[in-house]
């Protein structure tokens, strides 16, 4: 039986997916993109209003999704027995992409390009390697029981190769100047991407219930009220 936190991995990745395609027709249908000069990047499909005002929030409640996804990631595998180092590294990576995904959200390409692109940076470019994190993580622990089904760490290390390959071949289609095939190969890294994300349902589909535990501090001057944490369900 899955838990209902298994849900919130399959929501970001409907979410997003629908989200941007929903932007793209939006900018189709207003006429800010012309598919008759070839396909688009996806942030110039949210420059103008309306679709840059449904962009920032499809991107604000997918980064904010991707956030608390890597934050559960990131409990379960020191559960599971990761080091802390290793594991907050992960963790850092992933939020990351979830800032740089919001910044490509809130700041447009055509207003401030130089923040725009550093966003895309941290999206793409550190997003794929929080998934790569993950991949060399379950495989030099292999021997040791890992959540998710066997089948997730293959299905990953394809999907991240796939990824890879796609956002440096849009980097090298864009410095040509093929920009029409170089934002094609972006639409397809971000579809992947969320895919990734989205995959963590099965490595959620074990988790009951999220708690959080609020204790004193150690410099604490006065012991707690009652010597029972507070435990809040989430």
């Amino acid at each position: 039986m899955w838990g209902y936190l298994s849900l919130l991995p399959v929501f970001l990745a409907f979410w997003a997916i629908a989200g941007i395609w929903t932007v793209f027709s939006l900018a189709v249908v207003h006429k800010s993109v012309n598919l008759t000069e070839g396909f688009p990047y996806i942030s110039r499909c949210g420059n103008y209003p309306p679709e840059s005002c449904v962009f920032s929030q499809v991107l604000n409640v997918g980064a904010a999704m991707a956030a608390w996804i890597c934050i559960l990631r990131y409990h379960q595998l020191r559960d599971w027995g990761v080091r802390k180092c290793p594991n907050q590294m992960i963790l850092w990576t992933g939020l990351l992409c979830a800032l740089g995904t919001s910044i490509v959200g809130n700041f447009q390409e055509k207003n401030q390009r130089p923040v725009h692109l550093t966003g895309s940076f941290f999206a793409f470019f550190v997003g794929v390697l929080y998934f790569w994190l993950q991949v060399l993580l379950c495989w030099r622990m292999k021997s040791l029981p890992q959540p998710g089904a066997p089948w997730l760490g293959p299905l990953r290390l394809v999907l991240c190769s796939l990824c890879s390959i796609l956002i440096v071949t849009m980097v090298v289609l864009h410095v040509w100047l093929l920009r029409s095939a170089s934002a094609a190969c972006e639409w397809v890294a971000a579809m992947l991407l969320f895919i990734l994300f989205g995959l963590f349902a099965v490595d959620f589909s074990s988790l009951g219930r999220c708690t959080l535990h609020l204790q004193p501090g150690p410099n604490s001057l006065s012991p707690p009220a009652s010597p029972i944490s507070l435990q809040v369900p989430l």
